[in-house]
């Protein structure tokens, strides 16, 4: 686990007391991260926008939740993976939404076997990642795109450290047969 930042405790402390220029500073400290994880997990941007700014407003509103003894940035995290999670859940539960998304995805399918020469390995990695579990997506952005380590997201997650190395290693491996089958070379370490 991470050491604690005293800076972190008195930005919290301002923030909670309205201080504007700490609410600034703590959306400046995050919204890069926060964004990120968003469009990663959700691989649409006006949602991903939309998620991270709910998520920013609400690890505000709940800074007096924050445990002061643990790191910051795992706590916002996991209000992030949650919002992601949740805005996931509240698509697929629109047929309109979810059925434009498949389109999309065949769509993106048929035309990247069309193209493939044209298609460069992230947006072929960015369409597999679509297509593997929330959890597993998660896990692998959060270890291989923000490198924490498997104790950071175990804590991010609230899950086994054993737990999240296995769904690493599926998500690899998931993504590894996937890529193999649109024509993309790789190796995958394991």
């Amino acid at each position: 686990m991470s050491s604690i930042d005293p800076e972190e405790i008195a930005l919290a402390q301002r923030c909670l007391k309205g201080d504007e220029v700490a609410v600034r500073t703590f959306i400046g400290r995050f919204q890069d991260l926060v964004f990120a994880i968003c469009l990663k997990m959700l691989s649409h941007r006006e949602d991903a926008e939309d998620v991270a700014q709910e998520t920013l407003l609400r690890s505000i509103r709940h800074l007096g939740g924050w445990d002061q003894v643990r790191p910051l940035k795992p706590w916002v995290m996991a209000i992030t993976v949650n919002r992601c999670r949740t805005a996931l859940e509240r698509r697929s539960k629109l047929p309109s939404q979810n059925e434009l998304a498949i389109d999309l995805a065949a769509e993106r399918r048929d035309h990247s076997r069309l193209q493939q020469q044209e298609i460069d390995v992230a947006e072929e990695l960015q369409l597999a990642l679509a297509e593997l579990r929330d959890d597993y997506r998660a896990v692998f952005v959060m270890f291989h795109q923000q490198e924490l380590s498997y104790e950071e997201i175990a804590e991010v997650l609230d899950r086994p450290i054993g737990t999240v190395k296995i769904w690493l290693h599926r998500a690899r491996a998931q993504l590894a047969d996937w890529l193999r089958e649109r024509g993309v070379v790789c190796e995958v370490e394991s």
